[in-house]
């Protein structure tokens, strides 16, 4: 199985872009998967400035048509046409995959250096694939991986102690260009409901703000505010809350953009200030807004701007600690990837060995003996797998496990195929069955005969005289 990555981010596309790749983000690993046989496994990252896909291919000669289907697929929901879908994502294979992911979870992708809040979306992307079935196991180690690297990156650097995010620079501009920085005394409108909505009401309240009104164009504001705080806003005492608004915010995402003449007509007659920050990644409200009289708007942009350069020696150790974590990760992975010639390697030579005991049982019948040089044969098979074992091990952190297949198809003439999927009722694993039985030959106790009678001679090793 190989993994890769899709990425189009506020970093190599403008965010009007990453917004309209997202529309039916949801759908992408389901249709994908159902669609196209080189895709095996999707998860879908979609946040206020990124878009990016992770897929398992079943080997390297699918990771293109696997790139293919998903952007075809992306494509199809979002109404561009596919080659500029392509051309908006940029491509991850190998380690990058991983090394990429687990910047992103530990903030150092974000526009906000060092932020929090994405390593919860992270985790959220993986629960959401595994609940519609379209994560493989490849990637709900990688999704996993890159959690604990989020933990450990805010744990041993200092990024994890600033507990800065999108929302909180954002508040931050707010308060700078407001008459008063105080949020005690500040009347909010805060629209949607959704993972932003709820990290800018629990701000909200660190800061001090108690007058939180909430909107939600899909009803959800009385089941937001029943467990966070705030008052519910229906549709019909909109305009009065936004005409006594200090700081109107919009994490919605929704459709119905709200635009300039709409502040308007609501504020007519007010000279009250009012600032608007519009954190939602297709706008909540038009940008000509921030051209109204007594209005200041706050982007996503803004606050990329205005977000804080961090420490370069939080930086560099965040890194450090990412770079590595990315590579053990993929030597991970190679290893895994080994176990099928491993397995494949024992079952050829374990085939000979039950080959050539059948032919010594057949020609001595059923005596000690025999199962003595059973034994003894076992035991050489031992050694014979220990050095092929122990090397395929180190080729496979080298990642060099391609040389070791071939060289097993080359040599024996073993065709190395990927493990099948396990039973979860199965007695012992293909793996577990045959090493076991190099050891003790249990499944031979009792040796039947062609006739069908069963020897009565117990063929368990003989003790050894003292």
């Amino acid at each position: 199985m190989v993994l890769l990555s899709l990425v189009a981010t506020h970093s190599n596309v403008d965010l009007e872009t990453v917004a309209r790749l997202s529309v039916g983000a949801p759908q992408v690993p389901s249709v994908a998967l159902a669609d196209d046989r080189s895709v095996s496994g999707a998860v879908v990252l979609a946040t206020c400035n990124r878009f990016e896909i992770y897929a398992e291919a079943p080997s390297e000669d699918d990771v293109e048509a696997a790139r293919s289907a998903i952007v075809s697929t992306i494509s199809e929901y979002s109404g561009i046409p596919e080659k500029s879908v392509s051309a908006s994502f940029e491509t991850h294979t190998g380690q990058d995959v991983a090394e990429h992911l687990f910047a992103v979870g530990a903030g150092l992708d974000s526009a906000v250096i060092g932020e929090r809040e994405i390593a919860g979306q992270v985790r959220r992307a993986l629960t959401e694939a595994q609940g519609s079935g379209a994560a493989s196991g490849g990637l709900v180690r990688l999704f996993q991986a890159a959690s604990k690297t989020a933990k450990e990156v805010g744990a041993q650097t200092a990024l994890g102690s600033r507990g800065r995010s999108i929302v909180s620079v954002a508040l931050e501009l707010a308060g700078d260009i407001s008459d008063d920085a105080d949020w005690s005394g500040k009347a909010v409108v805060l629209f949607g409901t959704g993972a932003y909505a709820g990290a800018t009401m629990a701000a909200l309240k660190d800061r001090g703000c108690t007058d939180i009104s909430v909107f939600s164009s899909s009803g959800r504001a009385d089941a937001f505010v029943a467990t966070r705080g705030g008052t519910a806003v229906a549709a019909a005492d909109l305009p009065g809350a936004m005409r006594r608004a200090d700081v109107v915010i919009g994490c919605s995402g929704s459709d119905a953009r709200i635009d300039a003449a709409d502040i308007e007509r609501v504020r007519e007659g007010s000279n009250r200030p009012l600032v608007v920050i519009d954190l939602a990644l297709s706008h909540d409200f038009d940008p000509a807004v921030g051209t109204l009289d007594d209005v200041e708007l706050i982007t996503l942009e803004s606050v990329r701007a205005a977000a804080p350069e961090e420490q370069a020696d939080a930086l560099a150790q965040a890194g450090d600690l990412v770079r590595e974590a990315a590579r053990s990760f993929e030597e991970q992975q190679n290893t895994r990837a080994m176990n099928a010639a491993i397995v494949a390697l024992r079952q050829h030579t374990q085939a000979v060995l039950d080959s050539e005991m059948e032919r010594v049982r057949a020609q001595h019948g059923c005596t000690a003996a025999a199962e003595e040089v059973e034994f003894a044969l076992r035991r050489m098979v031992r050694q014979l797998l220990h050095v092929p074992t122990v090397r395929a091990r180190e080729l496979a952190a080298e990642g060099r496990q391609d040389d070791y297949t071939a060289a097993l198809e080359a040599l024996y003439g073993i065709d190395v195929a990927p493990a099948a999927p396990k039973a979860p009722a199965a007695p012992a694993t293909a793996e577990g069955a045959t090493a076991s039985a190099a050891v003790v030959p249990a499944a031979r106790l009792h040796h039947t005969h062609a006739d069908g009678a069963v020897c009565p001679v117990d063929h368990e090793r003989p003790a050894r005289s003292a």
